[in-house]
């Protein structure tokens, strides 16, 4: 984030998120772990439902920031979606609040994707210009929790169902993260049609979607466009203090020994290191890269 104060306005005053604390970070073992020398930052956690999110801010260095022109179908593309129990009011609300669009207005998709059928969603742009979506499951899709008793005062916005990324290809990324971190495909499907299109405000999209989920927590969603295929890798990684940067937690029972090793693995791991964090107290870390620079933090408890 480039102001860490706007942003937590933004998540908490429109998105309903709560501020569980704050604390700033820097030394030997944050430079080992984030790969960026002399860092020092401030993160924000935030809880919405069972989820929780951190926001960072780098002080020293900052970073890149997010290019302008990024659409979602680049390969650096990567959003959380949120899950609401009205649309139509979460709709209202970000554009009271003056959201920037992604999408050009909420979508339902049709009954030509069974698997996706029925389901509203739309996507916007927090004040840095990250993806964000909303969800709205219809009766008979999505967990249990995604339908409150809207009569008995169920919140607007319930949570975080899942973080989807761009990858360029689903069979080079069930490799890393059903084969080598042992996430369990949930769904798949195919979609397509003007409704995906202007979802994704992208023309002519057309995307394999893959849904991996763990044992508890949001789910991964792997999305792979077959068309078109102009979406841009970046043309140097993304570090850890750039705007563009995404990290998804994955809590793991302890580290896997091959990823340490250089060369063995897709993409590049940082050292491991022993932190304390602010709710699971001391654990070890490591963060790895999937095969197209998506960064994941693995952490386990000690």
């Amino acid at each position: 984030m480039a102001d860490l104060d706007r942003s937590v306005a933004f998540y908490t005053g429109i998105l309903g998120f709560e501020k569980l604390s704050e604390t700033e970070n820097a030394g030997p073992e944050w430079e080992k772990l984030t790969g960026v020398f002399g860092v020092r930052f401030k993160v924000v956690r935030l809880r919405l439902g069972d989820e929780t999110l951190e926001l960072t801010q780098y002080l020293a260095p900052r970073g890149r920031p997010l290019p302008q022109d990024s659409r979602a179908n680049d390969r650096w593309f990567q959003h959380v979606a949120i899950v609401v129990s009205d649309m139509d009011a979460a709709y209202e609300r970000l554009r009271a609040a003056g959201a920037e669009y992604a999408s050009t207005s909420p979508q339902r998709l049709p009954e030509s994707i069974p698997a996706a059928a029925g389901i509203r969603a739309f996507y916007f742009r927090d004040p840095d210009g990250h993806f964000l979506e909303l969800l709205e499951f219809p009766p008979g899709k999505g967990a249990a929790r995604w339908h409150p008793d809207r009569a008995a005062g169920a919140p607007l916005f319930l949570g975080i169902d899942h973080t989807a990324i761009v990858v360029g290809s689903t069979t080079r990324a069930l490799a890393f993260y059903r084969d080598r971190l042992g996430l369990v495909v949930a769904g798949e499907s195919m979609n397509f049609g003007t409704e995906q299109e202007h979802l994704n405000n992208v023309e002519h999209a057309r995307l394999h979607i893959t849904t991996l989920r763990p044992r508890e927590g949001p789910g991964i969603e792997l999305l792979e466009y077959l068309a078109p295929r102009d979406g841009r890798v970046p043309g140097t990684p993304i570090r850890a203090n750039d705007i563009a940067y995404w990290q998804t937690t994955v809590v793991v029972d302890e580290l896997p020994g091959d990823t340490t090793r250089r060369g063995s693995r897709p993409g590049n791991a940082a050292a491991a290191v022993t932190l304390t964090e602010p709710t699971l107290g001391q654990v070890r870390a490591m963060i790895v890269r999937d095969d197209d620079g998506h960064a994941i933090e693995l952490t386990a408890l000690r």
